[in-house]
């Protein structure tokens, strides 16, 4: 409604009074911003599930949100694990079943203070496929030495994809597949 308003040069409680008037129904401010930030549409297309491959694609990558990935973020679709092929295989359900646009996948690397962090980042960008231009700041934390019988030499990193109605989606299917039980 500000934009239109902005744009006709007339005050907010106009444009708002006349929508009113003729019952014009509004969009959430999250759909708005949703259309203004995707001007073409969804920046993603689920695919339809045909195949056997495309089903127990799916079924891992909903399984895999529902055990390792952050439940309470509205926005994201964020996954974290220290084992690249989990990580590789839930990229794999977010780029060929969610046709998730490549560029607004990022990535977080998190290590501990004896990791080399220049090292421990290639290798997940490798392992990845992800450029380290996607990655933020990485977190290092101090190590409280000792022995790690399963450390993981290359820490942990989180996969994040902003997209409010994918999360939608997501916990859709979490919960679909939580009522089975």
């Amino acid at each position: 409604m500000q934009e239109i308003a902005d744009r006709e040069k007339w005050p907010y409680w106009s444009v708002r009074y006349w929508m009113d008037k003729y019952n014009i129904q509004r969009r959430s401010w999250s759909a708005a911003n949703y259309i203004k930030y995707n001007p073409s549409g969804d920046p993603f297309n689920i695919k339809k599930l045909k195949t056997k491959k495309d089903i127990e694609l799916f079924n891992l990558g909903v399984g895999l949100f529902l055990g390792e990935g952050t439940k309470k973020n509205k926005f994201n679709v964020i996954v974290t694990n220290s084992d690249y092929r989990i990580l590789q295989l839930y990229l794999k359900f977010l780029r060929e079943i969610c046709g998730a646009e490549e560029t607004k996948i990022k990535a977080a690397l998190n290590i501990f203070d004896d990791i080399n962090p220049k090292k421990a980042l290639n290798f997940w960008s490798k392992m990845t496929e992800i450029p380290t231009s996607r990655f933020g700041k990485t977190i290092i934390r101090k190590s409280r030495g000792g022995s790690y019988k399963n450390k993981s030499v290359y820490g942990t990193l989180t996969i994040y994809l902003a997209n409010t109605k994918l999360k939608s989606l997501m916990d859709g299917w979490c919960k679909k597949a939580l009522d089975i039980v």
